[in-house]
């Protein structure tokens, strides 16, 4: 086995650095435990930045993986598959109304880009709208619709004709329409930009606005999908369904998938060969997704992520009421977020040494994606760990 210092030793040396690293050599995970190198255990509320949502491991997965590892391992697109018919034959029973066709990528990045692709070629036109603190990928094409500046500066210039309006406000998507709008894309909940939830309405305005103006409507749900939020998907609190619709992180149980549904007539505008991919529908993707997808169903585990996660808001909310360096708790289900009023590194770090892994969302904003498999025990813990650092935090401020 690898030392720790040398697993860290090889990946500085050869891994392009794009990476903010954690001092954590990962060596085995089950449900919401993570265990490092050195034997330590960790509360993962990052689980594979949301990938590993049925927890670590989950046994079905694994059975699923093993067995199919065992009969195929690669088949193109165009020859037919067993395990690409399965996971098709899961979709058709989950998949939104109306969104009847399907293509199967390798990430939500990609996810996206085809999304975009196919707005264009359904509509035959070229401009997309997309949302301030909007993320998507960092791809050319899904990176042109992401909004922050500090991923697209260094690689302009991007697609052209993407229009950015403010996240929420409907009447400013209507304003920024053109005659060569071809789609809107929206999350439903904002991940990466720190977790802001749509506001009531908001996405049947939108709805309302695409349906007047012949524009598709794009929903991102590569991080909101598959049971995160309390629903299997995120559009479900607001029965408001989007033409295409974008999935990946969730759906293989950290198998590497992106899914791409939409409409039948925006699919059935392209011809063959305008878009593929080598490993699209690959069989070892196929059997994860699958099984994560009976296990998800099986359990109604969004039910458990809607329990849990207003267990762990409630421990949350306690403390914007405590503490004055907390600006606000937002989220839904188990896709939670605490904003404070300065930089949160020292939390980070904090919580780190105390056995919890979490995200971050810019300097202020800390963000929890924990697997569904946590347990009450752990949630508790982790709004422990992290009392004890935000206090540390305060009696730091009323200091200076």
């Amino acid at each position: 086995m690898v030392k720790r210092e040398e697993v860290i030793r090889l990946e500085d040396r050869w891994i392009a650095p794009v990476f903010q690293r954690r001092p954590i050599v990962a060596v085995r995970g089950r449900d919401a435990i993570l265990w490092d190198a050195d034997g330590r255990e960790y509360v993962d509320c990052m689980a594979g930045y949301g990938a590993a949502f049925l927890g670590h491991c989950h046994p079905r997965v694994v059975e699923a993986v093993k067995a199919q590892a065992e009969k195929l391992l690669a088949c193109h697109g165009s020859v037919y598959a067993e395990a690409r018919a399965e996971l098709l034959r899961r979709l058709e029973l989950i998949a939104p109304e109306g969104l009847g066709r399907v293509f199967l990528s390798n990430s939500g990045a990609e996810a996206v880009e085809f999304a975009l692709k196919a707005a264009r070629k359904y509509t035959g036109k070229r401009e997309f709208i997309a949302m301030v603190r909007g993320f998507h990928g960092k791809t050319m094409g899904a990176l042109s619709a992401t909004w922050n500046p500090k991923y697209r500066a260094s690689f302009e210039p991007l697609l052209a004709g993407v229009r950015f309006v403010p996240y929420g406000k409907a009447e400013k998507v209507e304003e920024a329409i053109t005659s060569d709008t071809a789609a809107v894309i929206v999350e439903p909940i904002q991940g990466e930009g720190g977790v802001y939830v749509a506001p009531e309405g908001y996405l049947a305005q939108l709805r309302e606005i695409c349906d007047r103006h012949g524009i598709v409507l794009i929903f991102d749900e590569i991080q909101t999908g598959f049971g995160r939020t309390g629903k299997l998907f995120a559009y479900q609190h607001w029965n408001v369904v989007p033409d295409i619709i974008c999935l990946a992180k969730a759906a293989g149980s950290g198998v590497p998938i992106g899914i791409t549904l939409a409409k039948n007539e925006i699919l059935e505008s392209l011809s063959i060969g305008e878009h593929s991919s080598t490993f699209s529908g690959n069989p070892l993707a196929c059997a994860a997704a699958s099984a994560t997808i009976d296990v998800l169903i099986e359990g109604r585990l969004w039910e458990r992520a809607e329990r849990l996660g207003k267990l762990f808001k409630g421990f949350l909310s306690r403390l914007a009421e405590k503490y004055r360096v907390v600006r606000e708790v937002r989220g839904l289900g188990l896709m939670l977020a605490v904003e404070y009023r300065f930089d949160i590194l020292d939390v980070l770090q904090g919580l780190l040494q105390r056995g919890v892994i979490a995200l971050s969302s810019g300097t202020r904003i800390l963000r929890f994606l924990p697997p569904v498999s946590i347990t009450e025990d752990q949630i508790e813990y982790v709004a422990a760990k992290l009392e004890e650092c935000t206090e540390i935090m305060e009696r730091e401020r009323l200091k200076s």
